[in-house]
């Protein structure tokens, strides 16, 4: 398979996610809303880094990678390289939170978190996959 191939795969797979998490925002799941859109922006983003050509690391925050690999990307996504690499970060951070809880204090993951935490999250990987799309959808030119 190549490169073009796996990356559109993968963002077709981010879409299924965020699909899985807004149908969790339904059932009032809100701490697997905040997994399943930390799964779908860290799979967005990697097809990102596969379009441009970029080997993708086995890491959950691929955030400071955009940043350095920002010139491979034309200008309109570049320019959200940041606003992308921040939605990483603070969603990685709560990775394993929305999962397992806090076991430090032993809270459960599923009273951690809000249904504005789950909406606000949720319109984050929105717009992280609409910006990684304009990329495959011929908005913007291939580097």
């Amino acid at each position: 398979m190549k490169n073009n191939e796996m990356a559109q795969a993968m963002l077709e797979r981010a879409e299924v996610v965020l699909h899985e998490a807004r149908y969790l925002f339904q059932k009032g799941h809100w701490n697997l809303v905040i997994r399943r859109c930390q799964e779908s922006v860290e799979l967005a983003l990697k097809a990102a880094l596969l379009w441009a050509g970029v080997e993708v690391p086995r890491v959950h925050d691929v955030g400071p990678l955009l940043k350095r690999e920002a010139q491979r990307f034309p200008l309109p996504f570049r320019d959200r390289i940041f606003e992308l690499a921040s939605i990483s970060r603070a969603l990685r951070a709560e990775r394993e939170l929305s999962f397992y809880g806090d076991e430090a204090t032993g809270i459960p993951a599923e009273e951690l978190y809000t249904r504005n935490d789950a909406q606000l999250k949720l319109t984050e990987t929105e717009t992280v996959l609409a910006i990684c799309k304009m990329l495959f959808d011929g908005e913007e030119a291939h580097p």
